[in-house]
């Protein structure tokens, strides 16, 4: 069984950003805020919620078609929380957690 860690998602500092679209090119970046993920799955993450984003203007929607790609892709339980203004403080797998922003809106990423 993989270990598991606490992460809160009040981290201010910045560990880095990744363009939205991928390929360097226009748009808003990815600003990560606290990551626990190889740098491939970070841009995948990225790239997932972007086509989300782009398919979907409510929260719940997005959040559902990025938590329904994860499964997909990487086998269930993924959870996901994208919203302006919320808290959390979850336990995730070790290598699978991820919380970033575009523009406004936080996404939350983990598997537990």
């Amino acid at each position: 069984m993989a270990d598991k860690h606490d992460a809160p998602t009040s981290s201010s500092t910045d560990t880095g950003s990744i363009p939205r679209d991928g390929n360097g090119s226009g748009g808003p970046k990815a600003i990560i805020k606290n990551v626990d993920m190889s740098e491939e799955m970070q841009q995948e993450s990225v790239d997932i919620a972007s086509t989300a984003l782009e398919k979907y203007n409510i929260e719940k929607d997005i959040a559902a078609q990025i938590k329904k790609e994860f499964d997909r892709r990487h086998g269930p339980t993924w959870h996901v929380v994208v919203g302006k203004n919320f808290g959390s403080y979850v336990t995730h797998e070790t290598k699978h957690f991820i919380y970033f922003y575009v523009g406004s809106l936080a996404i939350l990423i983990w598997k537990s």
